[in-house]
């Protein structure tokens, strides 16, 4: 048998066989590998097993809508229903009418809407944000709402077992691509969506060339959106990315008013625009018309620039309003509204894949 000492001057002294030696070395590294291995993964003696989401029945599918909520939806929706005209450009633009179960009933209006030919295919008419008793009458398979809608609505829906999609209000063009990727995610036609989304862009490129032809005296004047919604054409709208699209300045964002603030007609005159945005369709009995002919006609503004120099200008409603894919046709209407008549459009366009 070997000695080793070990230590300052022998204080600590320590015998063993080197084969004995090895043997106990071996079987404490063994010990402490199972150990490891035992509890790997493990949280302690306690630990309980982590629950597995249970499977879909077959055909069924999940999204995740724009306030986070999980939605099931059992199958392919062939009965489609949406509270509002943008989330019904979106889904005309995605499937063929005879998948919508109800469209907006200013849709089949020609003078009101720019899909009207496809709004008369589809069976029923509805108002704007129906309740719950008419939609439940319709027996929708899926209903797209806007974030606006109130969420007792939508929850009274989802008891009735009918599948609900909150989808944002789209405040700029690049969330109307989330919009529609939302959208055509619930119908189950991601790829339409994304054909959808590459249509548009192709639109606001080929524009965007023709735009680059306008001479820069003529770009960056500004201008404010005479609206019925007075809260309406601030910083934050989509009013404001399709100005700036168009190559002008939203007078109302640069005076420092925002997306839902009403400005009083103190701060409008202080702002002087360039230009007065009064949306129309094309008949002065509407509502809008009888507004806006309503307020510039208010002596207190008869000196501003706009005024005096006759640059009250009056795009089509439908495209400068618009939310959907169709937003670059309004984006389109605010260069012929700004540059002339070589920006003309049809009031009809409407971008589609249904087909």
């Amino acid at each position: 048998m070997k000695r080793f000492t070990i230590g300052r001057r022998g204080r600590f002294t320590a015998a063993f066989s080197t084969g004995r030696g090895l043997a106990l070395l071996l079987l404490l590294t063994l010990s402490l590998f199972a150990a490891a291995c035992g509890n790997e993964g493990a949280e302690g003696p306690s630990a309980e097993p982590k629950a597995t989401k249970p499977a879909l029945p077959p055909g069924a599918y999940e999204v995740v809508d724009a306030r986070g909520d999980t939605v099931r939806i059992p199958t392919i929706p062939k009965r489609v229903l949406t509270f509002t005209t943008g989330a019904d450009e979106i889904v005309l633009g995605l499937i063929k009418p005879e998948r919508m179960i109800a469209v907006n009933e200013d849709f089949v209006d020609p003078g009101r809407s720019n899909v009207s030919a496809l709004a008369k295919q589809v069976k029923n008419t509805i108002e704007r944000n129906p309740t719950v008793e008419r939609v439940a009458a319709l027996q929708p398979d899926l209903v797209i709402v806007q974030d606006w809608i109130p969420m007792d609505k939508v929850q009274s829906l989802r008891d009735l077992g009918i599948p609900v999609v909150v989808s944002r209000t789209p405040r700029s063009i690049d969330e109307v691509r989330a919009t529609i990727r939302l959208i055509a995610a619930s119908l189950a036609e991601k790829k339409r969506g994304e054909a959808l989304i590459d249509l548009m862009d192709k639109e606001l490129i080929a524009l965007q060339a023709r735009l680059n032809e306008v001479p820069l005296k003529e770009k960056g004047k500004t201008v404010a959106l005479v609206s019925i919604m007075p809260a309406y054409g601030g910083a934050g709208s989509m009013f404001d990315d399709v100005i700036r699209a168009a190559g002008g300045q939203n007078a109302k964002a640069l005076a420092g008013n925002r997306q839902g603030q009403a400005m009083t007609k103190e701060q409008f005159v202080a702002c002087n625009p360039d230009y007065i945005f009064l949306p129309s369709y094309n008949d002065p009995r509407t509502k809008e018309e009888i507004y806006g002919a309503e307020y510039v006609s208010d002596p207190s503004l008869s000196g501003m620039k706009a005024l005096r120099e006759n640059h009250l200008r009056y795009p089509w409603a439908r495209y400068i309003y618009n939310i959907s894919q169709n937003v670059v046709f309004g984006v389109q209407e605010a260069a012929r509204m700004l540059y002339g008549e070589q920006f003309a459009q049809p009031p009809d366009r409407h971008l589609t894949v249904a087909e």
